[in-house]
């Protein structure tokens, strides 16, 4: 059953006021999207992220709730879990319908593929990947989830033309923790329709450095969790912020 509301006109004018202007490959990708599974931008289905389409642990519950789902069972994998390593698997099984075989995902989660702003939660992280890899699979969905993407290098995309031009630090340890910090930051930047450019220069500011690539994880990292603060609190206010970045316009004499 289709929710009420839900059209691709719909979700096409709210996404364009969140991102702007779409790609071909992304207007396109929405359009699939809204007719075959009846994903809402509105309710916070679904997510843009370096112009391609992620759906939400929320939209594939949605999703599920409305085709019927008749139950999702999870539990913990012992062996390749370490608690004191903070690394968990969990293996989650949907079924769609009474007597059905089930549809079987894994999620995993440890401090090396999670955001520093949800360490400690690392349990509950695995669990959600799983289900949402379980429902993915059950329904067909062949767009990543949002909460997966600390598991992958880097996020497909669709189209690159709407991303940040943002450079960030390197992290030592697993890999080198651009995705995650970007994809963070540029999420923030769609989700409350803010200026990229005048974000960069509000972060080099609040670093301290010419450039987001000369400063520290941990301080990209604040400066991420403050802007997410002062955008909830406040857009408007953060707005005049950021518009004392912009540059003067020289006009020739």
């Amino acid at each position: 059953m289709k929710p009420k509301g839900v059209t691709f006109r719909a979700n096409l004018r709210l996404a364009r006021q969140l991102w702007g202007q779409l790609s071909v490959a992304t207007y396109e990708a929405l359009r699939q999207l809204t007719e075959k599974y009846a994903l809402s931008v509105a309710v916070g289905d679904l997510q843009l992220l370096n112009g391609g389409w992620y759906i939400t642990h929320s939209g594939l519950l949605h999703l599920a709730s409305r085709r019927g789902c008749c139950g999702i069972e999870t539990s913990l994998q012992e062996q390749p879990s370490d608690p004191v390593a903070a690394r968990w698997v969990f293996r989650a099984i949907v079924y769609k319908s009474a007597g059905s075989r089930g549809f079987v995902g894994y999620g995993d989660a440890d401090p090396s593929n999670v955001s520093l702003s949800v360490r400690g939660a690392e349990m509950r992280i695995a669990e959600t990947r799983a289900v949402n890899r379980a429902l993915r699979k059950a329904y067909g969905i062949g767009i990543c989830s949002v909460e997966e993407l600390g598991a992958f290098n880097a996020p497909p995309a669709l189209s690159r033309s709407y991303e940040p031009s943002t450079s960030f630090p390197s992290q030592n340890g697993s890999g080198n923790g651009q995705p995650r910090l970007k994809d963070k930051l540029c999420l923030l930047i769609r989700q409350y329709n803010l200026d990229s450019t005048l974000v960069k220069a509000y972060a080099a500011e609040f670093c301290g450095t010419e450039t987001l690539r000369g400063a520290s994880r941990e301080l990209v990292e604040a400066f991420i969790t403050k802007l997410e603060q002062e955008a909830r609190e406040d857009r408007d206010r953060l707005v005049c912020k950021l518009n004392s970045f912009s540059r003067p316009v020289e006009v020739a004499s």
